[in-house]
Protein backbone atom coordinates (compact mmCIF):
# COMPACT_ATOMS: atom_id res chain seq x y z
CA UNK A 1 0.00 0.00 0.00
CA UNK A 2 1.43 3.35 -1.03
CA UNK A 3 0.93 6.77 0.45
CA UNK A 4 0.22 10.30 -0.70
CA UNK A 5 3.21 12.51 -1.54
CA UNK A 6 3.08 16.26 -2.19
CA UNK A 7 4.03 17.63 -5.58
CA UNK A 8 5.40 21.16 -5.87
CA UNK A 9 7.39 23.10 -8.46
CA UNK A 10 10.70 24.45 -7.22
CA UNK A 11 9.35 27.95 -6.55
CA UNK A 12 6.21 26.64 -4.83
CA UNK A 13 3.66 28.25 -7.14
CA UNK A 14 2.24 24.93 -8.40
CA UNK A 15 1.11 22.37 -5.85
CA UNK A 16 -0.51 18.97 -6.08
CA UNK A 17 -0.58 15.42 -4.84
CA UNK A 18 0.56 12.01 -6.05
CA UNK A 19 -1.53 9.26 -4.47
CA UNK A 20 -0.58 5.69 -3.62
CA UNK A 21 3.16 6.15 -4.17
CA UNK A 22 5.38 3.19 -3.31
CA UNK A 23 8.09 1.01 -4.78
CA UNK A 24 5.35 -1.28 -6.11
CA UNK A 25 3.09 1.35 -7.69
CA UNK A 26 5.61 3.35 -9.75
CA UNK A 27 8.19 2.54 -12.40
CA UNK A 28 11.59 4.25 -12.15
CA UNK A 29 14.19 4.61 -14.89
CA UNK A 30 17.13 6.86 -15.75
CA UNK A 31 16.80 8.08 -19.34
CA UNK A 32 19.91 9.37 -21.12
CA UNK A 33 18.31 10.14 -24.46
CA UNK A 34 19.24 13.26 -26.41
CA UNK A 35 15.67 14.57 -26.31
CA UNK A 36 15.41 14.48 -22.50
CA UNK A 37 18.74 16.32 -22.34
CA UNK A 38 17.53 18.82 -24.95
CA UNK A 39 14.37 19.47 -22.94
CA UNK A 40 16.41 20.21 -19.81
CA UNK A 41 18.62 22.63 -21.73
CA UNK A 42 15.59 24.27 -23.36
CA UNK A 43 14.28 24.99 -19.84
CA UNK A 44 17.78 26.02 -18.72
CA UNK A 45 17.52 23.32 -16.04
CA UNK A 46 20.53 21.20 -16.90
CA UNK A 47 21.22 21.23 -13.16
CA UNK A 48 18.53 18.52 -12.87
CA UNK A 49 20.50 16.10 -15.09
CA UNK A 50 23.00 13.70 -13.56
CA UNK A 51 26.69 13.69 -14.50
CA UNK A 52 25.99 11.43 -17.50
CA UNK A 53 23.14 13.63 -18.76
CA UNK A 54 20.49 11.32 -17.35
CA UNK A 55 16.99 12.23 -16.23
CA UNK A 56 15.74 10.27 -13.22
CA UNK A 57 12.11 9.55 -14.16
CA UNK A 58 9.32 8.24 -11.96
CA UNK A 59 6.42 6.87 -14.02
CA UNK A 60 2.98 7.04 -12.41
CA UNK A 61 -0.59 6.32 -13.48
CA UNK A 62 -2.24 9.57 -14.65
CA UNK A 63 -5.22 9.21 -12.30
CA UNK A 64 -2.90 9.23 -9.29
CA UNK A 65 -1.86 12.86 -9.95
CA UNK A 66 -3.86 16.01 -9.16
CA UNK A 67 -2.96 19.70 -8.91
CA UNK A 68 -4.79 22.08 -6.59
CA UNK A 69 -2.83 25.32 -6.97
CA UNK A 70 -1.08 27.24 -9.73
CA UNK A 71 -2.40 25.32 -12.72
CA UNK A 72 -2.47 28.54 -14.76
CA UNK A 73 1.33 28.32 -14.76
CA UNK A 74 1.45 24.85 -16.34
CA UNK A 75 2.84 24.86 -19.89
CA UNK A 76 4.02 22.28 -22.38
CA UNK A 77 6.56 21.95 -25.16
CA UNK A 78 7.07 19.33 -27.85
CA UNK A 79 10.46 19.09 -29.52
CA UNK A 80 8.68 18.26 -32.78
CA UNK A 81 5.12 17.80 -34.02
CA UNK A 82 5.15 14.07 -33.19
CA UNK A 83 7.25 14.24 -30.03
CA UNK A 84 6.12 13.53 -26.46
CA UNK A 85 4.36 16.25 -24.50
CA UNK A 86 6.86 17.69 -22.03
CA UNK A 87 5.08 19.60 -19.27
CA UNK A 88 6.76 22.21 -17.09
CA UNK A 89 6.16 25.12 -14.71
CA UNK A 90 6.36 28.39 -16.62
CA UNK A 91 7.17 30.21 -13.35
CA UNK A 92 10.44 28.44 -12.48
CA UNK A 93 10.99 25.99 -15.37
CA UNK A 94 10.55 22.90 -13.19
CA UNK A 95 9.89 19.82 -15.42
CA UNK A 96 6.47 18.43 -14.47
CA UNK A 97 6.05 15.31 -16.53
CA UNK A 98 6.52 13.64 -19.88
CA UNK A 99 3.48 12.07 -21.54
CA UNK A 100 2.09 10.90 -24.81
CA UNK A 101 -1.66 10.74 -25.42
CA UNK A 102 -3.85 9.23 -22.64
CA UNK A 103 -4.22 6.08 -24.74
CA UNK A 104 -0.77 5.23 -23.37
CA UNK A 105 -1.41 6.08 -19.72
CA UNK A 106 1.68 7.18 -17.88
CA UNK A 107 3.24 10.40 -16.59
CA UNK A 108 7.03 10.43 -16.17
CA UNK A 109 8.04 12.89 -13.44
CA UNK A 110 11.48 13.94 -12.21
CA UNK A 111 12.01 13.41 -8.46
CA UNK A 112 12.46 17.14 -7.85
CA UNK A 113 8.71 17.66 -8.29
CA UNK A 114 8.12 15.47 -5.23
CA UNK A 115 8.86 17.61 -2.16
CA UNK A 116 10.16 14.65 -0.16
CA UNK A 117 12.38 13.41 -2.99
CA UNK A 118 14.51 16.54 -3.32
CA UNK A 119 16.85 14.83 -0.89
CA UNK A 120 18.51 12.17 -3.08
CA UNK A 121 18.86 9.86 -0.08
CA UNK A 122 15.05 9.64 0.19
CA UNK A 123 14.43 8.58 -3.38
CA UNK A 124 15.20 4.88 -3.10
CA UNK A 125 13.05 4.71 0.02
CA UNK A 126 10.08 6.33 -1.74
CA UNK A 127 10.34 4.80 -5.20
CA UNK A 128 12.82 1.97 -5.04
CA UNK A 129 16.07 2.15 -7.03
CA UNK A 130 15.98 2.75 -10.80
CA UNK A 131 15.17 -0.46 -12.65
CA UNK A 132 17.44 0.48 -15.56
CA UNK A 133 19.43 3.18 -17.30
CA UNK A 134 18.44 3.47 -20.96
CA UNK A 135 19.49 5.24 -24.18
CA UNK A 136 23.10 5.34 -23.05
CA UNK A 137 24.37 6.04 -26.57
CA UNK A 138 23.53 9.70 -25.89
CA UNK A 139 25.24 9.78 -22.51
CA UNK A 140 27.84 12.37 -21.61
CA UNK A 141 31.16 10.61 -21.15
CA UNK A 142 31.18 6.89 -20.42
CA UNK A 143 27.65 5.44 -20.55
CA UNK A 144 26.38 3.77 -17.36
CA UNK A 145 26.72 -0.04 -17.41
CA UNK A 146 24.00 -1.73 -19.43
CA UNK A 147 22.52 1.51 -20.73
CA UNK A 148 23.54 1.01 -24.37
CA UNK A 149 21.95 -2.43 -24.68
CA UNK A 150 18.33 -3.41 -25.17
CA UNK A 151 16.97 -4.25 -21.72
CA UNK A 152 14.22 -6.73 -22.49
CA UNK A 153 13.39 -7.31 -18.83
CA UNK A 154 12.84 -3.63 -18.18
CA UNK A 155 10.84 -3.22 -21.39
CA UNK A 156 8.51 -6.10 -20.49
CA UNK A 157 8.09 -4.74 -16.96
CA UNK A 158 7.21 -1.27 -18.28
CA UNK A 159 4.69 -2.64 -20.78
CA UNK A 160 3.11 -4.73 -18.03
CA UNK A 161 2.82 -1.75 -15.66
CA UNK A 162 1.32 0.61 -18.24
CA UNK A 163 -1.04 -2.04 -19.61
CA UNK A 164 -2.20 -2.70 -16.06
CA UNK A 165 -2.96 0.99 -15.56
CA UNK A 166 -4.88 1.05 -18.83
CA UNK A 167 -6.96 -2.04 -18.03
CA UNK A 168 -7.77 -0.70 -14.55
CA UNK A 169 -9.02 2.60 -15.98
CA UNK A 170 -6.16 4.67 -14.59
CA UNK A 171 -5.95 6.94 -17.67
CA UNK A 172 -8.49 9.40 -16.24
CA UNK A 173 -8.83 11.78 -14.65
CA UNK A 174 -5.61 12.89 -16.32
CA UNK A 175 -3.63 15.86 -14.97
CA UNK A 176 -2.83 17.16 -18.47
CA UNK A 177 -5.59 16.00 -20.87
CA UNK A 178 -9.38 16.11 -20.96
CA UNK A 179 -11.47 13.05 -21.79
CA UNK A 180 -11.37 13.92 -25.47
CA UNK A 181 -7.57 13.57 -25.19
CA UNK A 182 -7.07 17.28 -25.79
CA UNK A 183 -4.36 19.09 -23.77
CA UNK A 184 -5.66 21.11 -20.82
CA UNK A 185 -2.82 23.64 -21.02
CA UNK A 186 -0.94 25.52 -23.77
CA UNK A 187 1.34 23.42 -25.96
CA UNK A 188 4.22 24.89 -27.97
CA UNK A 189 5.84 22.89 -30.75
CA UNK A 190 9.44 23.97 -31.21
CA UNK A 191 10.60 25.04 -34.63
CA UNK A 192 13.64 23.30 -36.05
CA UNK A 193 15.72 26.39 -35.19
CA UNK A 194 14.53 26.43 -31.58
CA UNK A 195 15.20 22.72 -31.21
CA UNK A 196 18.66 23.06 -32.74
CA UNK A 197 19.49 25.94 -30.37
CA UNK A 198 18.56 23.79 -27.36
CA UNK A 199 20.56 20.87 -28.72
CA UNK A 200 23.55 23.14 -29.24
CA UNK A 201 23.45 24.08 -25.56
CA UNK A 202 23.41 20.37 -24.75
CA UNK A 203 26.45 19.80 -26.98
CA UNK A 204 28.23 22.76 -25.42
Amino acid sequence: MGRDVELECLCGAIHGLARDVSKDTVNRVVCLCADCQTFAHYLERADLLDSSGGSDIIQLAPSSITFDRGTEKIACVRLGPKGPYRWYASCCKTPMGNTVKPSLPFVGILPELFREARDPERRDELFGPPRASINGKSAIGTPPPGSTERNLGFLLHTVSVILGWKLRGRSFPHPYFDRASEPLYPVKVLTREERDQARARRAG
